[in-house]
């Protein structure tokens, strides 16, 4: 796949002039060597890595830049990095004189490279270590912020380097993070369908089916990246670029993230809030994606109500502060800004149930999708058993509240209420 060609931009019949600002990506072998011969003219240097992920690429990386002036900053890799203010300031602080950062490793230090680079003004190319998540390409930065999950607009950038001789060596959790999160786009293209039907959302066919080419050339991978086969690594890392850019094509995270991602970012934030594990954001997302398949099924297996389902101000605060403790009125805050809980849908849904459940019928069930996770060696039993049947109930009820989105999750809570 010439993913060089996609940059250049498209014309397009959703009227929109489709552009990324990404000057160059190289998916190879041997790909860090690139970078020796990238941007000359940055002499003063900042390389952004943990202890792992430097480990992996790290002496590659410093070897390509043997004639500039290098500066480190490398965190422990001992802990989950959380990309949150600390971090920040732990990068900021090495900033003087800098011209150029270069980031080592995969989505917590994708997203915290382009976020000091979008407001320090300091452009940014990252070294992937791991084929585990879409964000490479994308110009949202994945934060913590104040504790909450927040995406923050902030830029692409300049190159990608992803040498698969390193990404074939990355955990294999990883490497199925990947694929799981590549899986998690059947439910992220169904919210948003769904919303171009509810909302009137911006739409665009050939992103939509861009995206999808991306599933099914990944599910033809999965028996390779369990063997470390460097072109299934390599097939994976393009898919996982290219819809990378596709979110750049539509100026949102809409073609890759919905329901599924708004459920994986409520066990990360339970977890942080009440120092509870949970799964890497990838697998989680797979996960994810077989239990917002169910919530479709349920709904077209129900009659839509005559009534919009709603809590009272004060047992909806109740519920939100039990859940989520310190970020709840953050949440709630949110919520409020945008109006979800004082619009009412339900004449919409009338009028649409037609084509609502067209939508909802055209991915497939959970048991497909359980069956496609299970070609990479995914094991349901795993999720229920880290995180029980109650806690993945109240993700469903109130994922929907750490993001502005409307998904699956609002129909289900608008029509059925919450647990």
């Amino acid at each position: 796949m010439d993913i060089n060609k996609i940059l250049q931009g498209v014309e397009c019949s959703c009227g929109k002039n489709h552009q990324c600002d990404i000057e160059y990506v190289f998916i190879e072998n041997g790909a860090i060597k690139r970078l020796s011969k990238l941007y000359p003219d940055c002499k003063n240097v900042l390389i952004a890595a943990d202890e792992n992920t430097f480990a992996a690429a790290g002496e590659a990386v410093l070897s390509a830049l043997y004639n500039r002036n290098v500066k480190q900053v490398i965190f422990s890799g001992k802990n989950v990095l959380i990309p949150d203010e600390r971090a920040i300031d732990e990068v900021n602080k090495q900033l003087d004189g800098v011209e150029l950062i270069v980031g080592i490793g995969s989505g917590v230090m994708q997203d915290l490279c382009k976020y000091v680079s979008f407001f320090s003004g300091i452009p940014y190319l990252i070294v992937a270590t791991a084929p585990s998540m879409d964000g490479y390409a994308s110009d949202g930065a994945a934060m913590i912020l104040k504790g909450m999950k927040e995406t923050v607009k902030a830029g692409l950038p300049r190159a990608i380097i992803a040498d698969t001789d390193v990404l074939k060596n990355a955990p294999l959790e990883m490497i199925k993070a990947g694929y799981g999160d590549i899986i998690g786009k059947y439910s992220a293209l169904c919210d948003w369908k769904l919303s171009r039907a509810v909302n009137g959302e911006y739409f665009c066919q050939y992103i939509y089916d861009t995206t999808y080419k991306m599933i099914e050339n990944t599910l033809n991978t999965a028996k390779g990246l369990l063997e470390r086969d460097e072109e299934s690594v390599k097939a994976l890392m393009e898919a996982l670029t290219v819809v990378g850019i596709m979110m750049s094509f539509a100026g949102s995270s809409r073609p890759a993230s919905g329901s599924e991602h708004h459920l994986s970012h409520f066990f990360e934030i339970v977890g942080i809030v009440n120092n509870e594990n949970y799964f890497p954001h990838g697998i989680d997302v797979a996960y994810s994606t077989v239990v917002t398949a169910q919530i479709r099924e349920n709904i077209l297996k129900a009659d839509f109500p005559d009534k919009i389902f709603r809590l009272s101000d004060e047992e909806y605060a109740e519920k939100m502060k039990g859940i989520y403790k310190s970020v709840a009125e953050g949440c709630i805050a949110l919520q409020k800004k945008v109006g979800n809980y004082t619009a009412n849908r339900l004449e919409i849904y009338k009028e649409k149930e037609k084509e609502i459940r067209e939508i909802l019928s055209e991915m497939p069930s959970s048991n497909e999708i359980i069956k496609m996770l299970e070609l990479a060696e995914f094991d349901m039993t795993e999720f229920y058993n880290e995180y029980g049947i109650e806690k993945i109930e109240k993700a469903v009820s109130y994922a929907k509240d750490l993001k502005d989105r409307y998904t699956v999750l609002w129909l289900n809570y608008d029509l059925f209420g919450c647990q």
